[in-house]
């Protein structure tokens, strides 16, 4: 499967075996695949990044502004409209991984979901903005970022 940045898929159960990271979002909800995953490719790497995004967005935009009032701003969470929706971007629950753990793409009315690219340039930005701080020592995101994208590596070497 060709994984395409900017689109939204699942991830397979087995990847959360193999980083037993508690600090990642659960795979399924009441037998459902969900989250659903934004991805962005990593330049240097064959790791892809993704996204969770969630629909609970009166959940999160309360965390948002709290942030905000707290910090001045907040690029772990950005809300934006997919698929005619307001939708979750949660990038404070980011995480590595290869191709081989993507399940599938997601689909809707027969097409792949694709976020548009004006909103996938604003998670870039604000994706780069985290990882610098992170880079720096600095705890921007609940996932162990760090250890799972050292397992990843290994994966690729397999």
């Amino acid at each position: 499967m060709l994984v395409k940045e900017g689109f939204v898929y699942h991830i397979k159960d087995e990847y959360f075996d193999i980083v037993k990271d508690d600090t990642l979002m659960r795979n399924h909800e009441n037998g459902k695949a969900r989250p659903t995953y934004f991805c962005i490719k990593d330049k240097e790497t064959d790791i892809l990044w993704f996204i969770p995004m969630s629909s609970k967005v009166e959940k999160y935009q309360k965390i948002r502004e709290a942030k905000i009032k707290k910090f001045g701003n907040c690029d772990a969470i950005l809300i934006k409209k997919f698929l005619g929706k307001n939708t979750v971007f949660l990038l404070q629950n980011m995480f590595p991984t290869i191709e081989k753990y993507v399940d599938h793409v997601h689909i809707v009315n027969g097409e792949e979901a694709r976020v548009i690219n004006t909103i996938t340039k604003e998670i870039e930005v604000k994706f780069n903005k985290l990882m610098n701080l992170i880079n720096k020592g600095k705890k921007v995101v609940f996932t162990n970022i760090k250890k799972d994208f050292e397992i990843m590596l290994i994966e690729l070497k397999k």
